[in-house]
């Protein structure tokens, strides 16, 4: 059998169809029900159960345990979920993936759904074409599906059947007789595969097609398998990598999870697979759909059939018929092997989710970061969906806000501080947060702007308009503040005082926009934006316009007394002119909030 380069690219052709058509049925789905399964993830987390149940039912609707780990981890990150919380959806998502295996080796293998694929391009271009945002989403995911099954009967076809060539075999064999050994060798090669095609459901088909044309037998793929139940763990790594220290205990526990089960399986692995084949060939009487053969069944049937008084070509044929049925046996029996190993892990090791966090703890040092905000903590750029970011972006504009409060906190003490030098500390403190603010501002719209040419729903393209609105506000507001501190300085540099009447109202002025900032911060750290109220908010830029038209009318009526410092009331009119504009910037802020914009 001749195996060229023409050959290579057409089984990269194949995996890549079925990869792309996994990724546009994921981003379908999760466009079309992504604020439900976001809602799913926060609400059905309160137990270890449920959060077990929902990461199965999530990677099971999603059909990828990667996107739904990358989105655990980016919850933890954001805060939504707690290290523990997020621990059973993650045991879950290892089930819940399974489900793949059994699609594939079920509908791709079996019933030829390959076939019907080009129809379902015809019923799903149409929504795809629609106008309505949601039937448009739903057609991507019917697309994705025919794609996917596409690719894989191009996959299946394109690997040779290896039936006929014996040095292959004999190749891959050589590597299969070093027993304990040789299954850690192949729980690396599934490693390696799934790392360099970045999707386990696209390494388990890969490995099943193997297994249909004969070029594995099932404790190599078993092994295999196993690997891809590690390499699956490297996304949520990937997506930890820029994350807070939470994001990385999570991508932690997902790891090791994962590893300690499979360590344990590569130990029992031959006992493991006997009761298998008792599991599997009582599933098979109850199941139709489940085919079940062993190695003594199919050596008995071709020896029977070997013996028969059938005509040459007719045992040839009798005997493809029963390799193809072998195959397929092999097949499903490697699906249960996926299935039955992360059910019995997730049991084992359910108890001892507490160790496994603890020992994320002593991997992940606490650094001491999380109260700075020299950067960005919750946005995690490798959540490429829109629905997704939303999560993250709504926890890093509301930490935005976080850092204008402090901004205020420090102009206070600034305009009530009576020594110089601890004055101009405070006013560097001004220059430190006024440069964090254009930071934020600019990393936080560039990755807004990054965002905004995918394809998303009308709700979330209002609410990235809006985070980028309000981040727009806030660094004006850091300009202020700024702006406020060069004021301050030249009042130190010129000697100006104030009297302690301008003082005490500056206090007063003060005192309001604290409460509207309060009012902004608790509209910012709502779980859903819709939630929002502006009532109090116009009440408050009610109070502090009329606490500016006091502060006006006070200096004014003060002027022409020789008493009153004329340049003492030109910075008076400067800062609460200053603070008024600031109190402007928070209705705004609140009002994107509320969707008023």
């Amino acid at each position: 059998m001749e195996f060229g380069l023409w050959d290579v690219f057409q089984i990269l052709g194949s995996l890549c169809f079925f990869i792309y058509g996994m990724k546009m049925m994921s981003d379908g789905i999760q466009k079309a029900a992504g604020s439900q399964l976001r809602s799913i993830l926060r609400t059905m987390t309160k137990n270890r159960i449920l959060g077990v149940f929902t990461g199965f039912f999530t990677t099971a609707v999603v059909q990828s345990s990667s996107a739904t780990t990358v989105m655990t981890v980016s919850f933890v990150n954001a805060g939504l979920l707690s290290l523990v919380e997020a621990a059973g959806v993650m045991m879950g998502a290892n089930v819940g993936t399974t489900i793949t295996a059994w699609i594939i080796t079920i509908f791709g293998f079996k019933f030829g759904l390959s076939t019907i694929s080009v129809p379902l391009f015809a019923f799903g271009l149409p929504m795809l074409l629609s106008n309505k945002e949601r039937l448009k989403h739903w057609g991507e995911f019917i697309i994705g599906f025919a794609i996917l099954f596409l690719g894989l009967s191009f996959l299946k076809g394109s690997v040779p059947d290896m039936k006929a060539n014996t040095e292959a075999l004999a190749f891959l064999n050589q590597f299969a007789q070093w027993g304990f050994f040789s299954r850690l060798f192949f729980v690396f090669v599934g490693t390696l595969m799934t790392i360099i095609v970045q999707s386990s459901s696209a390494a388990m088909a890969i490995t099943l097609t193997m297994v249909i044309n004969g070029w594995l037998s099932f404790d190599i793929a078993a092994a295999m398998v196993l690997g891809e139940n590690i390499g699956t763990t490297i996304t949520a790594q990937f997506a930890a990598l820029i994350g807070n220290r939470n994001a990385k205990r999570a991508a932690w526990f997902h790891t090791m999870f994962n590893v300690f089960g499979v360590i344990w399986m590569v130990i029992l692995m031959p006992f493991f697979i006997k009761g298998l084949f008792v599991f599997v060939e009582y599933l098979s009487t109850v199941l139709p759909f489940i085919t079940y053969m062993d190695d003594a069944k199919y050596a008995s049937q071709l020896e029977a059939i070997q013996n028969s008084n059938l005509s040459q070509a007719q045992i040839l044929s009798e005997k493809e018929a029963l390799d193809t049925k072998f195959r397929q046996a092999t097949s499903d029996s490697l699906a249960a092997f996926h299935t039955v190993f992360n059910i019995i892990n997730l049991t084992l090791l359910f108890g001892f989710v507490g160790f496994f966090v603890r020992l994320t703890g002593r991997i992940v040092k606490p650094g001491g970061e999380e109260d700075e905000f020299d950067s960005l903590k919750f946005i995690d750029s490798s959540v490429k969906t829109p629905e997704l970011a939303t999560v993250e972006l709504q926890k890093e504009v509301a930490r935005y806000g976080e850092i204008t409060t402090r901004m205020l906190d420090f102009s206070k003490d600034l305009i009530n501080c009576t020594n110089d030098e601890e004055s101009i500390g405070l006013i560097n403190k001004l220059k430190k947060y006024e440069d964090i603010t254009d930071r934020f501002e600019k990393e936080i719209t560039e990755y807004i702007t990054n965002l905004s040419d995918k394809e998303m729903s009308h709700r979330t393209s209002v609410r990235l308009r809006s985070f980028f609105n309000i981040c727009n506000d806030m660094e004006r507001i850091g300009d202020i503040f700024y702006q406020l501190g060069k004021t301050m300085e030249g009042k130190i540099t010129r000697k100006i005082y104030f009297t302690p009447e301008q003082r005490n109202q500056m206090n007063d002025l003060i005192e309001i926009v604290r409460t509207a900032f309060e009012e902004m911060n608790n509209n910012l750290n709502l779980i859903s934006y819709d939630q929002a109220t502006l009532e109090r908010c116009y009440e408050l830029e009610d109070d502090i316009n009329n606490q500016r038209n006091k502060m006006r009318d006070f200096n004014q009526a003060n002027l022409n007394s020789k008493e009153y410092n004329v340049n003492s009331a030109l910075v008076f009119t400067n800062l609460f002119s200053s603070l008024e504009r600031i109190g402007d910037h928070l209705v705004n802020i609140n009002e994107s909030v509320a969707g008023e914009i």
